[in-house]
């Protein structure tokens, strides 16, 4: 195997203002010491330290994971950048992870390119890079490589992020939304819609007495329990942007099912359903960035929820619904009244700038 060669430790610079300026971001001595100060100093990575314009892997290190790599991209944009429970430092590893692990892979590591306005405290910057390098040391994922540019005041909202994942599939781990077949189950891991009561609560649009924090989390781990109790799932997917909606909508359109799911065993919070309410929205469409959908074979279901919820992040995993016969492409609820009405796809954005 090729060892990379050992890089002599330098002392990083650091940053002596409050806040970004222009010259931070304009490729001499002040933008090295904000990366260093901010980046290179809580990410702590060895294929980080070269600051190449590229990180190196050992292909026969990535071939030990499996035998497919598996490569996403996602950018954050989310209003407020702190929230209860989380920030947008946090969301962007735990987004980009989950959206690795979801398709079997196991998530190695991450790219990080920020774009910062102009006056942004380097405080914040701080407080972020720290958010995700902790979240990062939780998925088991280095950060290795990114980018930073600053941009005039007014030209972004503060902070945005864009991060990259390359993962390594399973040997023999083949999900899709297109695997789905009449008689499998859908299963959750937990309370859904979280995330997005929290950031339109933490926007002032709303006070509420009972603080709902953000699921934002690394679901990684929670994925390879469930895999190994139930190597016959057909497909996962975190149920982000749409929410649970969307992506039972996704399914039945890609497999040419029909699913039905049952409103009394859907869970999500007593406060997120009043909080709904009285907003008019449809907690099925909210953000989620914590929970995974699941669909498995029913032989496989017990051992499944078992597996997750012998986990921390599955202690609240259901069964929500099944595969069925019907019109192909149709997601329903069967009502706490009996009844059934229609969960369409999503049209338009309940809550723009969620993550």
């Amino acid at each position: 195997m090729n060892v990379a060669p050992r890089i002599r430790a330098r002392t990083l610079g650091q940053v002596h203002v409050p806040t970004v300026t222009l010259s931070h971001g304009g490729g001499g001595k002040a933008m090295k010491d904000l990366i260093d100060d901010v980046f290179v100093r809580a990410f702590d990575s060895a294929a980080l330290a070269p600051l190449e314009d590229q990180a190196r892997f050992d292909l026969c290190d990535l071939a030990r994971h499996g035998d497919r790599l598996a490569f996403t991209t996602d950018s954050f944009v989310v209003d407020p950048l702190v929230f209860p429970g989380g920030d947008i430092g946090k969301l962007a590893v735990c987004g980009t992870v989950n959206d690795l692990a979801v398709g079997g892979a196991t998530p190695l590591y991450l790219s990080c390119a920020a774009i910062v306005e102009e006056g942004v405290t380097i405080d914040l910057l701080r407080h972020i890079a720290g958010s995700m390098a902790g979240a990062a040391a939780e998925a088991g994922v280095e950060i290795v490589t990114g980018d930073t540019k600053v941009v005039h005041r007014g030209a972004c909202d503060k902070l945005f992020l864009t991060t990259t994942g390359i993962g390594v599939i399973r040997e023999g781990v083949d999900l899709g939304a297109h695997l789905a077949r009449e008689g499998d189950v859908v299963l959750v891991n937990g309370l859904l819609g979280d995330h997005g009561a929290a950031i339109l609560s933490a926007r002032g649009d709303m006070a509420l007495t009972t603080p709902i924090e953000s699921d934002c989390a690394p679901l990684n781990g929670l994925v390879d329990a469930l895999l190994a109790a139930a190597p016959g799932v057909r497909f996962l997917r975190d149920a982000t942007r749409g929410g649970l909606a969307t992506v039972l909508n996704e399914i039945a359109e890609a497999s040419q099912v029909a699913i039905e799911i049952e409103e009394t065993e859907t869970p999500i919070r007593e406060e997120v359903k009043a909080f709904c309410e009285i907003l008019g929205l449809d907690p099925l469409y909210l953000a989620n960035e914590g929970k995974i959908v699941v669909v498995a074979p029913p032989e496989e279901v017990e051992a499944g929820l078992a597996a997750m919820r012998a986990h921390p992040l599955g202690a609240r995993a259901a069964v929500v619904g099944r595969i069925q016969a019907g019109e192909a492409g149709r997601v329903t609820m069967r009502t706490v009244f009996g009844g059934r009405r229609i969960v369409d796809m999503l049209v338009g954005e309940q809550l723009p700038r969620i993550c």
